[in-house]
């Protein structure tokens, strides 16, 4: 009930103010990690109609990215870590990969296949690393990930009630 609505009749409640706080987390709270996280559903399994259905070829897409962010040279590779996860809901686009770093917008693409879009990958990895926020519009990006984008979600912010302490 939208607006305080109670058996027909309307109560006014004015609303508590907002304050929003960015989250912020120091690099020596994260010790010496990577700055940017790629993250790879490994349940993904190919679409039907391909032979290889039951394949899940998430593990293979870590191996192969990693191989690639390590021989793409410029330090890429280690401003980069790569893991698997179990599942990031694009069961009808697989596989997915997200890409994220702290303060920054997060992607989720799909439709990526480990044997295609590696190339793509790593040089959406040097395009992101490079942004101070993460965003960039999808004309930008690289050509194999067209249409492949999925989600791009801004960077994480922490909505309390004014004089509220941040949990």
């Amino acid at each position: 009930m939208s607006g305080g609505e109670r058996h027909g009749e309307t109560i006014r409640r004015p609303s508590p103010p907002i304050t929003v706080f960015a989250l912020r987390v120091t690099e020596q709270a994260m010790g010496d990690r990577s700055n940017h996280k790629i993250t790879i559903c490994v349940s993904c399994r190919h679409k039907n109609g391909r032979e290889d259905a039951q394949c899940r070829p998430g593990l293979a897409l870590i191996a192969r990215l990693r191989n690639a962010l390590a021989l793409a040279g410029d330090a890429i590779g280690e401003d980069f870590e790569i893991s698997g996860t179990v599942c990031m809901a694009g069961c009808d686009r697989p596989c997915t990969v997200a890409f994220f770093g702290s303060h920054k917008a997060t992607y989720l693409f799909g439709d990526i296949d480990p044997d295609e879009n590696i190339e793509d990958l790593v040089a959406f990895a040097r395009q992101y690393a490079s942004l101070a926020d993460g965003w960039c519009s999808s004309t930008t990006r690289p050509p194999g990930l067209s249409g492949k984008t999925l989600a791009r979600v801004p960077a994480a912010l922490l909505v309390t009630e004014a004089g509220a302490p941040v949990q």
